[in-house]
């Protein structure tokens, strides 16, 4: 229970290398992944836990193995966020950067396609900002997932 079979470094690097490789295809999969949870995709989430657990213990079952592999991706992950926090580039490369949708009461079509976004993603983040589609100014995808929407100052109150 306490005693590891694997050597600390090599959890340490396993870690690493697991932290980065699914950083990489979580970014790659789109803005969507991160922001907005539907179950399917909580559901892949869940399962990508699951397929990299080996890959990261290599068969460590100890207390202190789990613990340290834990602790590793704890510490990239805020090294990451502070290092991130003070550089532009690498916040703009973990994070990606905004992406305009839509502007003057139109969506772009081939831009919402290509970031995957519903009808009813749109149209919710409309009721959210309590805006009627012609009174859009612009419609940003945040880098986090979320629609931002900007409406015209003269738009009439509801």
């Amino acid at each position: 229970m306490f005693d590891m079979q694997v050597n600390g470094w090599e959890l340490v690097a396993r870690a690493a290398l697991v932290y980065f490789g699914l950083l990489v295809m979580v970014r790659l999969s789109g803005k969507r992944t991160v922001g907005q949870f539907t179950p399917f995709d909580l559901l892949v989430m869940l399962l990508l836990s699951e397929a990299v657990s080996n890959s990261l213990s290599g068969g460590e079952d100890s207390v202190p193995g789990g613990l340290l592999l834990a602790a590793t991706l704890i510490g990239i992950n805020g090294l990451l966020g502070f290092i991130g926090s003070r550089s532009r580039r690498l916040e703009r490369l973990l994070d990606g950067p905004p992406v305009l949708i839509g502007r003057d009461g139109a969506w772009f079509e081939q831009v919402v396609r290509r970031h995957r976004l519903s009808q009813q993603d749109l149209e919710r983040s409309l009721r959210e900002a309590d805006c009627r589609l012609k009174d859009m100014t612009l419609a940003v995808l945040e880098s986090d997932g979320r629609i931002s929407i900007l409406q015209s100052s003269d738009a009439a109150p509801r």
